[in-house]
């Protein structure tokens, strides 16, 4: 029965004070006016306003309708402007998860300069450990995933953040600690220490073991960094994680970090996004901005 031409009639009658301007105001003829507004009288059955008042008196009915415009055109005019914003990059949603369960270093910052510099997009992210987030990325759950495993999905772009590589650690008095290198069959006696996830999700399985047909003693897992790391201190496993993450602790003398094959195993990392939004503003600022951030402050890492 009220449309949105009706609100913004009400609040031109009460801005100008004068059907003339208020017609002059939304760009129609005042017996264009006067013809609408009566018909919208006569469906509501009321008057919306005193005909011989100078400036026009809105009626009890009429401040109401007012009020309705007043509360629907800022919510209508908001929604439009979101729209636009949407569409030229500028807002939207960005949901994302981590395969690699070692990025927490350099993701939260990221994060951090991100929202301030992009209020209009909904961040949220979650670490992946309890889900496959590649198929939650297909299916549209999650806008951004941060693996090293791309997957055949026709749907899914892979960008590229940087190159690193992956490394073996032991204790320092470890008998591969001398070593130049560790070779798969090395590990075909240890106990591997991993985070909790399926192994064809970790790179130590699907890039170093599985492709030479290792199988290690045991497999021990914890969801901590910083507890892997003192596991392999303490002589309860060796692990594999990126150079960049290992070097502060190499640094300190709790562990050694050991080539994988003499040639050194390098992986990339990427950003995985639908391949429908690879180009939008606020996502392809997001990839940026990370990608700068970890080869300013990770050593180790390339340009991949």
């Amino acid at each position: 029965m009220v449309d949105i031409r009706h609100l913004k009639t009400m609040q031109a009658l009460r801005d100008t004070g004068r059907l003339t301007d208020a017609a002059e105001r939304l760009c129609v003829t005042q017996s264009a006016l006067s013809h609408q507004i009566k018909e919208l009288e006569s469906r509501l059955g009321c008057e919306l306003f005193l005909r011989k008042t100078r400036p026009l008196q809105l009626t009890g009915p009429g401040r109401r309708l007012l009020a309705l415009a007043e509360q629907v055109l800022p919510l209508i005019t908001g929604a439009e402007h979101d729209i636009q914003r949407m569409v030229h990059g500028d807002a939207g949603r960005l949901y994302m998860a981590i395969e690699c369960h070692s990025c927490f270093n350099w993701l939260m910052p990221t994060i951090e300069a991100y929202r301030s510099n992009w209020p209009a997009v909904d961040l949220d992210f979650s670490s992946g450990f309890m889900f496959d987030p590649l198929p939650a990325l297909h299916s549209g759950e999650l806008d951004l995933v941060i693996t090293s495993d791309p997957r055949d999905y026709k749907s899914l772009a892979y960008l590229p953040l940087f190159q690193y590589e992956m490394q073996i650690a032991v204790a320092p008095d470890h008998a591969l600690a001398g070593q130049a290198f560790v070779s798969p069959g090395d590990l075909a006696q240890e106990t591997i220490i991993t985070y909790p996830v399926e192994r064809q999700r970790l790179d130590v399985f699907n890039a170093f073991l599985n492709p030479a047909g290792v199988e290690p003693a045991a497999v021990r897992t914890t969801e901590l960094t910083v507890m892997m790391i003192q596991q392999v201190a303490n002589h309860r496993g060796v692990c594999a994680l990126p150079n960049w993450v290992l070097d502060e602790y190499v640094r300190q003398g709790l562990v050694v970090a050991l080539p994988a094959t003499k040639a050194g195993h390098w992986l990339t990392l990427y950003a995985a996004v639908r391949a429908e939004q690879e180009n939008t503003a606020y996502l392809q600022s997001f990839v940026q901005s990370a990608r700068s951030h970890c080869l300013e402050t990770l050593r180790g890492v390339r340009n991949g």
